[in-house]
């Protein structure tokens, strides 16, 4: 092995290591920082490996490269705010599929040139090939057989990502409502149900298999640029046909499909580091899904497909009236009450309210009352968004507690504000089959003494779905901005 060799493999087992150690890490708040920061080493010791490493051409070229989008990450970082941070997960999955679509499409064109040189009878001698040609010139027929799987899968899983991506983005940042939305044709009342809907992915899989089998035995680059279009077209279709109500778990499991891209596109360009990570970004998204599905009562497989399934029929009605407060009767019940749970929501993170919440947090301390924090699994639009703003607000680590941690006590609780949630408080989980969240496990507000939800106003939130618990008996509606009103109830506690 040639000294230049033996060092990059060393550089990327320790790059390894530190992948590891960043993803074990991350499993609590006190370590989180140290995890990152093991991550940021270990991508910037892969990077310098891989750019310096042998066989490497054009290496001005990907300095600027490189130069050109650490430029761009750092602006782009810069501007971004923490409510805006789900969205920019799921374009930066977007960036991966891409890239693995087109590094799958240059490996074809690189593979179809190498055959051209072998049939034209020259030997390995008189052709000038390094890096990744010098790879393709070396395999055996079964290994080329196999890089042509390697290709197809990176191309079908990364255009898959891609465009589900960009969808999840779109729904995400609000440019497409969170309505779960399929193709219906011919379009109008009479659909046919085996071209609509799910069964449109259904045979754009079945299309995508056939053009695999067809580049197995020798077509051409156009199977495989029809399997990125037709590939895009699922991906689209899947998230379009996913509810808001379901995205924090899209977002997880779009990871895992970039991370399985990466994993084939490392097979195929013969990058160990690529594969290890990519194996370890795949499996812990897809292991999180999984999880979120679990805590949602959700079907795994039904996420990921689309919704197949569902339920059917109509919602339960609503009855009541929301009945609303002003800042002096929160305050009034906060002074009375012994114990206080918060129940952090998205609509704190878009209000930027986390410090205010901080505040009162220290206040109500400091008047002797146990406060505490409940957090859904699937709080805010991304797994641990709740977690990473009051961390961020200084919120001490020990009094906020998940749901299974704390759902018990809630019986027993003075009062309870809710501040920007919709779905992870929804008593219609548990009273309304139809609902689209039924049975799924909710933070059970309601059983305590009063219930106080800071709103923007009486919408349905993000997911469109109706929430009894704002017409209960005990529940208040505190409305307004988050951060405005929580100030203003802090101007009353004095």
């Amino acid at each position: 092995m040639a000294p230049g060799i033996g060092l990059q493999a060393a550089a990327y087992i320790v790059a390894s290591i530190l992948f590891i150690l960043s993803l074990g890490g991350l499993k609590d708040q006190e370590s989180a920082k140290r995890a990152i920061w093991y991550g940021i080493a270990g991508m910037a010791l892969a990077v310098i490996a891989t750019v310096f490493g042998p066989g490497v051409q054009n290496g001005i070229l990907i300095v600027i490269a490189i130069a050109a989008g650490s430029f761009a990450g750092w602006y782009i970082a810069g501007k971004v705010q923490m409510t805006e941070m789900p969205q920019l997960v799921a374009a930066l999955h977007s960036f991966v599929g891409l890239a693995a679509v087109f590094i799958g499409l240059n490996a074809d064109i690189m593979l179809g040139t190498v055959n051209a040189l072998r049939a034209s009878g020259l030997t390995p001698g008189e052709v000038s090939l390094t890096g990744f040609g010098e790879l393709l010139w070396a395999k055996t027929y079964v290994e080329v057989n196999i890089l042509r799987v390697e290709v197809f899968l990176g191309i079908f899983i990364g255009a898959i990502t891609f465009t589900g991506s960009v969808v999840a983005f779109a729904k995400l940042s609000g440019r497409v409502d969170g309505k779960p939305r399929q193709l219906a044709l011919p379009p109008g009342g009479n659909a046919n149900p085996y071209i609509s809907g799910h069964w449109l992915n259904v045979w754009a899989l079945a299309a995508c298999v056939l053009l695999g089998l067809a580049y197995f035995t020798g077509a051409g680059l156009w199977t495989m640029l029809l399997v990125a279009l037709i590939a895009g077209f699922i991906g689209w279709h899947l998230i379009m046909g996913i509810g808001g109500a379901d995205m924090p778990v899209v977002v997880s499991m779009l990871n895992s499909y970039s991370g399985w891209a990466a994993a084939a596109i490392g097979f195929t360009l013969g990058n160990d580091l690529l594969i290890v990570t990519g194996a370890l970004v795949g499996s812990s998204g897809a292991i999180l899904s999984y999880i979120m599905c679990r805590a949602m009562n959700r079907n795994f497989v039904s996420v990921i497909l689309g919704g197949w399934g569902g339920t059917s029929g109509p919602a339960m009605a609503v009855e009541g009236e929301q009945v609303a407060i002003d800042a002096a009767g929160v305050a009034s019940a906060l002074e009375d009450a012994d114990s206080v749970v918060i129940v952090p929501g998205y609509g704190m993170a878009v209000a930027q309210a986390q410090q205010s919440v901080s505040e009162l947090v220290r206040r109500l301390r400091a008047d002797g009352k146990t406060v505490r924090f409940a957090i859904h699994p699937v709080a805010g639009r991304l797994p641990g968004h709740m977690n990473v703003l009051l961390a961020e607000a200084k919120v001490p680590y020990d009094i906020v507690l998940e749901m299974d941690e704390i759902n018990d006590d809630l019986p027993d609780t003075d009062v309870v504000i809710v501040i920007g949630s919709n779905d992870i408080v929804n008593p219609a989980a548990q009273d309304d089959p139809n609902s689209p969240i039924a049975g799924m496990p909710v933070l059970e507000v309601w059983k305590a003494k009063q219930v106080f939800v800071s709103k923007r106003g009486q919408g349905t939130g993000y997911s469109g779905i109706e929430n009894p618990l704002f017409y209960k008996e005990n529940t208040r509606m505190f409305y307004g901005d988050a951060k405005a009103s929580l100030d203003a109830l802090l101007a009353q506690l004095g």
